[in-house]
């Protein structure tokens, strides 16, 4: 057995004994790394966010392990943790007093396992990674494109590495390291609170349209610095007629057919919601925010 996998299998049982806080003996957790052993890592800013957003967690001596390979369980509970998930199903597969057995209810309740074999000392390739992710964030993103690889997806995606220079790109086999899922994992985070950030933002102003006296009023909500959001009406001529972050409008109906609206990163230009009403006057709206595969 090579020296990274050893590691790798000391490490799950360190944190099997430390349980969902990540707490282990000091004595034990010595013999497997040293301290403040992320330090300097290129990782180490979104495992700091992890720890403190509190889907990740360190050991006594404050060590994440970020080179060794992570576990099935290690990144189902941090899954459950972001997705903040209650509800549980059965998962006869774990014993009683497991560790990870209330996250693995919780995760089989929310399809998470879905074409998953339970195991939660496996340590996870880049596809049984991608699997793992797709499945939690399909209420979110729906499906992926069933044209790639669940790697080939998620690479394609930008929430997963390539493999490095002369490898092919979507290589599915290899190692998934704790400061890979780290990074994955924020990812998740961040996208969870913008597309809840842009569904209020939508609520908001779809709230505040109305049509009276022939013409469409609304206010586009001012938001935090944090998003551009625009509303844009398009003309019976074809042209555009836009609307930013807090400016409100009065539209003559007769002049416009349809309205989308869209809020969108400031960080990073996704877009965190994005809303057409295509039937003006009407103000039936659909939801387009944007899909792992569309």
């Amino acid at each position: 057995m090579n020296k990274r996998l050893i590691m790798s299998y000391l490490l799950a049982a360190v944190l099997a004994v430390a349980g969902l806080t990540g707490v282990a003996d000091s004595q034990t957790v010595q013999a497997a790394a040293s301290a403040n052993d992320y330090a300097s890592h290129t990782a180490k800013a979104a495992i700091d966010f992890g720890v403190q957003k509190k889907y990740l967690w360190l050991d006594s001596k404050g060590n994440y392990y970020p080179n060794s390979q992570i576990t099935q369980g290690q990144f189902i509970v941090s899954l459950v943790a972001i997705r903040g998930l209650k509800e549980v199903a059965p998962v006869p597969e774990l014993p009683a007093g497991h560790w990870a057995k209330m996250s693995y209810e919780q995760a089989r309740k929310a399809g998470i396992l879905e074409n998953v074999k339970i195991d939660p000392n496996r340590l996870l390739t880049k596809e049984e990674t991608a699997l793992l992710v797709f499945n939690t964030w399909k209420p979110y993103r729906g499906e992926k494109s069933p044209n790639l690889t669940n790697t080939g997806a998620l690479v394609t995606w930008g929430w997963m590495k390539p493999a490095p220079n002369g490898q092919p790109k979507f290589r599915e086999d290899l190692p998934v390291l704790r400061s890979d899922g780290a990074e994955i994992l924020q990812f998740m985070w961040q996208d969870k609170w913008q597309l809840e950030q842009g569904s209020k933002y939508a609520d908001e102003f779809h709230k505040s349209l109305k049509v009276v006296n022939g013409k469409i009023t609304g206010k586009v909500p001012k938001g935090d610095g944090n998003f551009l959001i625009r509303a844009m009406f398009i003309t019976n001529d074809d042209e555009r007629n836009g609307f930013l972050n807090n400016e409100s409008f009065k539209v003559p109906v007769s002049t416009v057919n349809s309205l989308s609206f869209e809020v969108i990163s400031s960080k990073d230009s996704v877009i965190a919601g994005g809303y057409w009403y295509p039937k003006l006057p009407r103000l039936d709206r659909e939801n387009r925010t944007q899909k792992f595969y569309r």
